[in-house]
């Protein structure tokens, strides 16, 4: 409340009001509006200077006093201790809901990340798959390459080597033209030309060929009895077939002749 006190120059009035009822806004602490009615003429004299301070001290106490007690009033009504426990009920609600909002974001965002790492590392094993299947293509297609021409350069030249067999078994392979034979055989062996054919093999119709046939009684199965022409290959592949002469059994596993039976009448012609 306000406080008065009568001086010898008449009542002084002290405003410690926390609002200012003119503007309405809060002054600052100890803070008090000039003395109502006071001016440079109603200062008191000289004479009654210690007098008139202790009592304006004492009344000064008391009124600061009065204020105080007014400004603590006006603080708890204003500012109670209950306003930041309502702030705080009013922001959590929107606090928890922004939690939760971010962490699906950060969710979403994630599962963004690792759809994307898995398409690309399934891009990467396709391609790697691929550029592997493309490497085995190349280097068989490149085998097969070298395969079909070495076959070619090989099949060009059997008949010269049939040509130095020929002068090796009539005894015409000697000096200059024996060592340039040798040398030649010695470069087919080394590309995989591989000469086959022995007297006496097994004949077998997928890697010889019957020029003649006979029948004897010194062999138990289809025998080659004579090599006429060597047979070529490289690796599995025949490039030709031994050109040999066959001795088929006399007599078949029951003791019958295998032999057929000429009558006269064809050996005359008749």
């Amino acid at each position: 409340m306000p406080a008065s006190e009568e001086t010898g120059s008449g009542p002084v009035i002290h405003d410690r009001r926390r609002i200012d009822p003119v503007t309405g806004q809060v002054r600052g602490k100890h803070v008090a509006s000039k003395p109502a009615g006071t001016s440079g003429a109603g200062r008191p004299g000289p004479g009654a200077a210690g007098d008139e301070a202790a009592d304006s001290a004492e009344a000064s106490g008391s009124a600061r006093s009065a204020g105080s007690r007014e400004d603590q009033d006006i603080q708890e009504t204003q500012y109670p201790e209950e306003v930041p426990e309502v702030v705080e009920q009013q922001a959590a609600p929107r606090g928890r809901q922004q939690v939760p909002a971010q962490d699906a974001e950060d969710g979403n965002q994630a599962a963004d990340l690792e759809a994307q790492l898995a398409e690309r590392t399934a891009d990467l094993q396709r391609l790697q798959a691929e550029y592997a299947n493309y490497r085995k293509r190349v280097d068989r297609d490149r085998v097969a390459v070298r395969e079909q021409a070495v076959v070619g350069t090989l099949a060009g030249l059997l008949p010269v080597l049939d040509a130095i067999d020929q002068a090796r078994e009539h005894g015409e392979l000697s000096g200059g033209f024996k060592s340039v034979a040798d040398s030649l055989q010695s470069a087919t062996s080394r590309l995989g030309l591989v000469t086959y054919g022995e007297k006496g093999d097994p004949f077998d119709p997928k890697i010889h060929e019957a020029l003649t046939s006979s029948y004897s009684s010194d062999v138990a199965e289809d025998t080659c009895v004579e090599i006429l022409q060597p047979g070529y290959k490289v690796g599995d592949r025949i490039l030709r077939p031994a050109r040999v002469a066959v001795a088929e059994p006399a007599t078949g596993p029951d003791g019958t002749s295998n032999e057929p039976e000429w009558t006269a009448e064809e050996d005359s012609g008749g």
